[in-house]
């Protein structure tokens, strides 16, 4: 398997501390299967700061590490990027991290609370240059939450998404669990990923929801997600089916 969003890099976000953690992580990722995963720390999300080459230095240094370890699993800088107004300034400074730095994936995070009036504009534009959003964990956007459209808006665009394993297999709560359901069931999300921060309270819970997925939609639609990493991973374009909008609501009940 292939986890495209987690943060395994030590001591630069609020993912692993350091590298005993980091070699932790690790082994529990190859002990559930995965083989190679994107390590992909936050940048400006009002917190923490993380530049391409930094990252791309880091990768290698863990990587180097895993190797001495003999520990099987292959680690591949990405970055998970706040939106913000001034990201096309940040992309020609050279601070924006692709994934796999190959210039064609970027992992975009939404605020938490909101999604921004310049999202679609922004998607757009990133498009036009070649770069298609992967916005990650849209299941816990309180705003898309409220008005789930604004999603197939985003997906309508030409933005793909991930959803977080732990939400789909309800460890965000019954609302996000439900929420996920849904942008799966209308076509509108491409990717599955951990996102995980630790071994413990946020680990890798990609093969449970794989689980999940089989049981509710058949192996088909597990595959589906799982061929779409690997399709991103070889610097294929993944498979894209056509975004079904969300129902009108009806007495207030979908």
């Amino acid at each position: 398997m292939i986890d495209l969003h987690c943060h395994i890099l030590p001591g630069v976000d609020d993912g692993s501390p350091d590298m005993q953690e980091s070699l932790a992580m690790a082994k529990k990722a190859v002990e559930v299967g995965i083989t190679d995963l994107f390590a992909t720390p936050h940048h400006l999300n009002e917190r923490y700061v993380n530049v391409k080459d930094n990252i791309i230095d880091r990768v290698f240094e863990l990587n180097e590490c895993l190797q001495q370890e003999n520990i099987p699993l292959a680690v591949h800088p990405g970055q998970e990027l706040r939106i913000h107004r001034e990201l096309f300034v940040s992309l020609e400074k050279g601070e924006v991290l692709t994934l796999d730095n190959n210039g064609k994936y970027l992992l975009l995070e939404l605020p938490s609370g909101h999604m921004p009036t310049y999202t679609q504009e922004l998607i757009y534009e990133l498009l036009l240059k070649g770069i298609t959003p992967i916005i990650v964990h849209p299941e816990r956007n309180k705003e898309l939450l409220k008005n789930h459209n604004l999603l197939f808006k985003l997906v309508q665009e030409g933005a793909l998404t991930q959803l977080t394993s732990g939400s789909i297999i309800g460890l965000f709560g019954k609302n996000i669990k439900s929420f996920s359901k849904k942008i799966i069931e209308n076509n509108l999300a491409h990717f599955i990923a951990t996102d995980a921060h630790n071994i413990s309270s946020r680990g890798f819970t990609l093969q449970e929801a794989y689980e999940t997925i089989t049981k509710t939609y058949g192996i088909e639609r597990a595959f589906y997600f799982k061929e779409n990493a690997e399709q991103l991973i070889q610097g294929q374009g993944p498979s894209i089916e056509k975004p079904v909008p969300f129902k009108k609501k009806i007495l207030g009940i979908f």
